[in-house]
């Protein structure tokens, strides 16, 4: 074999191995792209996967409102929450940034519209509260009661009161609570105001219905409604009882006004003398007579 010969086939195979080295080389970045890009989540997992280091989840599907979590007043973060997800605790806002005026538990009408009406109809027998009872303003009374007052101490009255065979306790407790509700709308009209009985019965009923469809008118709206009725037509024990229970409330009072302030409140006990209907009022009443005499 000649020199040139022998140096040809050198360099054919060197060149080979070259090519082979390159060949090789090519397969291990080949090989090594094709493993990164199988350990990597398909598109669709990378849209609802958590971010390290974030508490929030993404929602599988989309809210008809973004969702921010409930901070409590004393949260010294000042970083503002994150609108693309939440926990259990979050609260609803709306697009305009602005909280809503109820909670997602009463966001749907079976919950919210009770909740509304009970609250408009609170809002409502606050009046109750600010309300002086008109007879004790005519004889100018120092700081007078409220209607409530006297309504919620005729509560305790039947609260109280020696068990009474065929009479409901707690009836008499509801019937003292309701039965001058309907002032909350009309006042309170005394006999002195010149009105006559119907036409003061008929204000308080067109009152009370007023309250009831306020209250939703449902169940317990008529409950109220029946309450007040009974009270008014004297048609039960239990609203005798109470009927009762509303005059005695009112001469311990007179009794308590006169004791306080020097006051000669005597129209008051002369007003029910000889009015009450059960023994439970006529016993309650000669003992506020007998103190009245010490």
């Amino acid at each position: 074999m000649s020199r040139r010969t022998q140096q040809n086939l050198t360099e054919n195979c060197v060149t080979k191995k070259k090519e082979k080295k390159k060949s090789i080389t090519k397969l291990i970045k080949m090989s090594r792209l094709l493993f990164s890009k199988s350990l990597l989540p398909a598109p669709s997992s990378l849209a609802s996967a958590p971010l390290r280091g974030t508490p929030f989840k993404f929602s599988s599907s989309p809210t008809p409102t973004s969702r921010v979590p409930h901070r409590m007043a004393t949260d010294a973060s000042s970083s503002p929450p994150s609108a693309t997800g939440g926990d259990a605790t979050d609260r609803p806002v709306s697009n305009a940034g602005h909280e809503p005026t109820t909670s997602p538990s009463s966001s749907s009408s079976s919950s919210s519209t009770p909740a509304s009406s009970a609250i408009d109809f609170l809002s409502l027998c606050h009046r109750l509260k600010t309300t002086k009872r008109a007879g004790w303003v005519k004889r100018d009374v120092k700081d007078p009661e409220s209607i409530a007052d006297h309504m919620y101490r005729m509560g305790l009255m039947a609260l109280i009161a020696s068990d009474i065979p065929g009479v409901d306790r707690d009836k008499c407790i509801k019937i003292a609570i309701v039965h001058d509700i309907a002032e909350a709308i009309v006042g309170d009209i005394t006999p002195s105001d010149g009105i006559p009985k119907a036409e003061k019965s008929r204000r308080e009923q067109e009152a009370l219905d007023r309250m009831c469809k306020l209250l939703g008118g449902g169940s317990i709206a008529k409950e109220v409604g029946e309450l007040w009725m009974e009270y008014e037509g004297n048609s039960s024990p239990e609203a005798k009882i109470v009927k009762d229970l509303d005059k005695v409330e009112m001469i311990l009072q007179a009794l308590e006004y006169e004791k306080e302030q020097g006051k000669d409140l005597e129209e008051f006990f002369q007003s029910t003398a000889g009015k009450f209907q059960t023994d439970l009022g006529k016993a309650w009443a000669s003992e506020i007579a007998s103190r009245r005499k010490k």
